[in-house]
């Protein structure tokens, strides 16, 4: 890895980016871009970290997994890791630069609608067809369809892992001590959280357990809106139409159920301030008996807490039903990430090289990691080195550029990781998603008001808090219709009529 040489993503020469960018928005050439002196071609690519850390002593541009890439491709391949908790405004700085990389992975669909529409984009049809097959391949026509603008394509998208997340967990040492059989209706869930609560379910007579948890901005949450038969941030199909959830009646009814718990210091009363990791360490403290966990927690806080504590032991539960029958969890955005090659690109045939090897000949090694390193077959069955995957999880920050579905692959590599139960945990999440029936391209509207009317979202929390009166949801619906929400929702509705007419021919 020494002596590799590295551009500065931000110090691009513009006038040599333009020109190059002037062929490059038409037809593929050659393969343009820097060439270094040992013939590689330099690829510089700003990508999002997902909170994944390198071993000492490596860096996003110093590990195997990137010399593999490079060593495949013949890429030299310059990679800018912009800080997570502001990724989107550094994102928005690296394109009024004028210094334009050759490819940004991007989290939002709005983003990229945004750039795509104002011309700031290339588009890839040309640079696919010649470099992308395994790409074109594996992606479905459908999430193509979500990327194009006009007829022509603006982005490669990067498919989630899992088509859902959340589903609940609860202490079963403590359901079994309080006499308490597993939660299943909502008034249930409502009984054995205040148990957890309030009746020392660990027996050292102090006050000091959570019925539940939640994280900030009503995270982990999804459960108690499915058993009300809505979800924040999606649409929903009601009567022939698409309606938002957030502004639905039955969310007023959900928030007035967590607004209860909350009064009754039934919940965990710091939860607005629970980040992602907050959540975790209070799991880990084994004060916590229950809470909606991602299907992976079993590998992480929950077991990392029954380690810590003998005799703990933690069981999943079904959703709460709630009072008209209805139960379920969000639905994954199909489309977790966006590749998008800006226009100034130097080299826009590397930057779908290095995503097609990722989609098609590295695929498995970026996905499971280095055989005989981090997993290992015998007699037909794969095991995992648990330490090696660890360490090298940073890997997913690459595989992630290029993911789709590979159902035998994931759950063989699923089964590897222990028992854990997470297939399991997968398949349980299945039975009951309420996924997003808006499955469109971002909207113009979106991208007008969509920052706006997110902040107004801000008052569900002082709801549930009791900060405000509940009659608050009813002032938010209005102003969300107010300050864009009816002209998004026309948007939204007039692709379902299209979409709708589409299958009907």
């Amino acid at each position: 890895m020494q002596g590799k040489r590295r551009r500065s993503l931000l110090a691009i020469p513009l006038s040599g980016a333009l020109l190059l960018a002037a062929c490059s928005d038409s037809q593929p050439a050659s393969d343009t871009g820097a060439r270094s002196a040992s013939g590689r071609t330099d690829v510089s690519a700003v990508l999002y970290g997902m909170d994944l850390a390198f071993p000492d002593g490596l860096d996003e541009n110093h590990n195997p997994y990137l010399d593999f890439i490079e060593q495949a491709t013949g890429l030299d391949v310059d990679v800018l890791l912009p800080p997570e908790d502001a990724y989107e405004e550094k994102l928005n700085v690296i394109m009024a630069s004028g210094n334009a990389p050759d490819l940004i992975n991007a989290v939002s669909g709005v983003w990229v609608d945004n750039y795509a529409r104002r011309g700031d984009l290339l588009p890839l049809d040309d640079w696919l067809r010649q470099y992308g097959k395994h790409l074109l391949a594996n992606i479905p026509e459908e999430l193509w369809d979500r990327v194009r603008y006009d007829g022509r394509i603006y982005a490669v998208p990067s498919l989630s892992e899992t088509d859902g997340t959340e589903l609940m967990y609860a202490r079963k040492d403590w359901l079994d001590r309080l006499g308490l059989a597993p939660p299943r209706t909502l008034e249930q869930y409502y009984e054995a959280i205040k148990a957890f609560a309030k009746d020392d379910p660990d027996g050292n007579g102090i006050d000091d357990t959570y019925g539940l948890i939640l994280t900030e901005h009503l995270g982990r949450s999804s459960p108690f809106f499915g058993a009300f038969g809505t979800q924040l941030d999606q649409w929903l199909e009601r009567d022939g139409k698409l309606v938002y959830g957030n502004v639905l009646p039955e969310t007023k009814n959900a928030l007035e159920f967590l607004r209860r718990l909350y009064s009754e210091g039934l919940m965990d009363p710091q939860y607005p301030l629970n980040e992602t990791a907050t959540l975790a360490d209070k799991v880990r403290s084994g004060k916590v008996g229950l809470y909606s966990a991602t299907w992976y927690d079993t590998r992480g806080a929950i077991k990392d807490s029954m380690d810590h504590h003998p005799g703990e032991e933690w069981i999943a539960l079904d959703d709460p039903v709630g009072p008209d029958g209805l139960q379920g969890v969000y639905g994954n955005n199909p489309i977790r990430s966006y590749n998008v090659v800006p226009k100034g690109s130097a080299n826009p045939a590397g930057a779908i090289r290095m995503l097609d090897f990722i989609a098609g000949e590295g695929y498995k090694t970026l996905k499971l990691g280095f055989e005989n390193d981090v997993w290992t077959m015998k007699d037909g069955v794969m095991a995992t080195d648990f330490a090696k995957h660890n360490q090298q999880q940073y890997r997913g920050i690459y595989q992630s550029l290029a993911d789709f579905d590979n159902p035998a692959l994931n759950a063989r590599r699923l089964d590897s990781l222990g028992p854990f139960h997470l297939n399991d945990n997968l398949k349980r999440i299945d039975e009951h998603l309420m996924p997003d029936a808006f499955t469109g391209a971002p909207t113009p509207s979106m991208s007008q008001y969509g920052a706006k009317l997110k902040d107004l979202q801000d008052v569900f929390d002082r709801i549930v808090m009791g900060l405000v009166p509940l009659e608050a949801f009813d002032d938010y619906a209005a102003q969300w219709y107010a300050n864009g929400g009816a002209e998004i929702t026309r948007e939204v509705n007039d692709w379902y009529r299209q979409s709708k007419q589409g299958t009907e021919n």
